[in-house]
C-alpha cells in the first residue's frame, strides 16, 4: 500500500493498486465524485502512518471501499499524527479532505472561522481525561495545587476538561498558574518538576512509567469526558448526501461490531497496535459508570447536545472564537437516523441517562 505525505502529519493511504489524485475533485451539486478523502487520528509504525480507532475497523472491514467502488468513487484514507487538530483544520480549510474523525474543540474553532463542518456520526461516550502530579508530590486533589503550575495544551479538547474541573471545585483559573504546553514538553516538565501538575488524556502510561501519579480522572463522570466525532464538510454532505449516508452506515456497522461483547478482545488488541500496553488499554476501557455497549453509542441524545453547548460557551468565553454558533448548527443527525433504520439498529442503543 503506497503512502504519501500531504502536509505535516497527514499521510495519504490510497487503496492498494489505485492511483492517488492530488487534485481536489469538484464538490458542486451534480458534479461527479472521483474520490472520497477521510482523515482520522493515527500513529507512526516503522516510519509509516497507520489509522487508529473506528476508522481502522472501517478500513479493515472493506465494506465502505467496496460500496464506493461500485459507484465509481475511490476511497482515500489519511491518518494524522502529531497535532491532529491543527492539521485536520488546515486540511479542511484547504479542501484537501472531505471528512475527519477528530476532537470537538478544534472543530468548533474551524467552524467559527468560516469553514463549516458538521458531526455526521457521534463517536461513543467520550474519552477520559486525567490530572497528574509528580510521583514525589504530596498533592491528592486539585485544591492542593492552588498557586501551583499546571501544564495544559491550550486549544486542545482537554483544555475544557481542566476548566470544568476547576469550576466543579468552585475555584478559578486564576487560582493556578496555567502553562500552555503540548503533551510531550508537558510530560518532560512533569518528569523534571518544572510543573506541578499535567492535565491530559491517557494518563495511565505516565503513571506506569513512574513519571506521574493520577489524582483525578473523569472515570464515572459522563459529563466530564472529551469527545471526538466523525465530521464532514457541510457543502460535501449537501452535494453528496448519498455518499455521506453511506459513510455513516459504514461507521455504524463498525461501532455496532465494536459494541458486541464477543468483539471486546479484538477492540482491546486494536488499542495496542500503537505500542500501548495491554494493561493500559484495559484500564482505559474500564469505567464503572459505562456499559461496554453504550461506550460505542452513535446517538444524538441530550448528552451530546449539552456537551457541544458547553464547548461553544467555553470557546467564546476564552475568545477562541468570535462568531457565535449553536450546537444545532454543528450536529447533523439525519445520516445516523437513516443508517440505524437501514441496519435495523433503531433500538439497539439507549439515550444516555444523566
Amino acid at each position: 500500500m503506497r503512502r504519501r505525505t500531504l502536509m505535516g502529519g497527514l499521510a495519504l493511504l490510497p487503496l492498494a493498486g489505485q492511483a492517488v489524485s492530488a487534485v481536489s475533485t469538484a464538490k458542486g451539486a451534480g458534479a461527479p465524485l472521483a474520490a472520497l478523502r477521510i482523515a482520522s487520528t493515527g500513529f507512526a509504525e516503522n516510519g509509516k502512518a497507520e489509522l487508529g480507532g473506528i476508522a481502522y475497523r472501517v478500513q479493515q472491514e472493506g465494506w465502505l471501499a467496496r460500496e464506493l467502488r461500485q459507484r465509481g468513487v475511490r476511497l482515500e484514507w489519511l491518518p494524522v499524527t502529531g497535532d491532529t487538530g491543527a492539521t485536520m483544520n488546515e486540511a479542511f480549510a484547504s479542501g484537501r479532505i472531505d471528512m475527519a474523525a477528530y476532537g470537538d474543540l478544534p472543530s468548533v474553532i474551524l467552524n467559527a472561522g468560516g469553514v463549516r463542518t458538521q458531526v455526521i456520526v457521534p463517536a461513543g461516550r467520550g474519552t477520559d481525561q486525567f490530572l497528574l502530579v509528580p510521583t514525589s508530590s504530596r498533592a491528592t486533589s486539585l485544591a492542593d495545587l492552588k498557586g501551583k503550575r499546571i501544564s495544559v495544551h491550550r486549544g486542545r479538547p482537554w483544555e475544557l476538561g481542566l476548566r470544568q474541573l476547576i469550576a466543579d471545585q468552585r475555584m478559578s483559573p486564576t487560582d493556578f498558574r496555567l502553562i500552555n504546553m503540548d503533551l510531550k514538553p508537558g510530560t518532560a516538565a512533569l518528569a523534571t518538576g518544572a510543573v506541578d501538575a499535567l492535565f491530559m488524556i491517557n494518563g495511565y502510561p505516565l503513571e506506569d512509567k513512574g513519571i506521574g501519579r493520577i489524582i483525578w480522572s473523569s472515570k464515572g463522570l459522563p459529563e466530564r469526558k472529551m469527545r471526538a466525532e466523525l465530521w464532514a464538510r457541510r457543502d460535501f454532505t449537501q452535494a453528496h448526501p448519498d455518499i455521506a449516508e453511506l459513510v455513516a452506515v459504514a461507521w455504524l456497522r463498525a461501532q455496532h461490531w465494536a459494541a458486541l461483547d464477543g468483539n471486546r478482545e479484538a477492540i482491546i488488541k486494536d488499542g495496542t497496535r500503537n505500542g500501548t500496553p495491554d494493561s493500559v488499554v484495559r484500564r482505559s476501557y474500564d469505567d464503572p459508570g459505562l456499559q461496554w455497549k453504550e461506550r460505542w453509542s452513535p446517538l444524538y441524545d441530550d448528552a451530546v447536545y449539552r456537551h457541544y453547548r458547553r464547548v461553544l460557551a467555553f470557546a467564546q468565553e476564552q475568545k477562541l472564537i468570535r462568531q457565535p454558533l449553536t450546537a444545532e448548527e454543528l450536529l447533523e443527525p439525519r445520516f445516523v437516523a437513516a443508517g440505524l433504520k437501514k441496519l435495523g439498529l433503531g433500538n439497539y442503543w439507549e439515550p444516555a441517562k444523566v
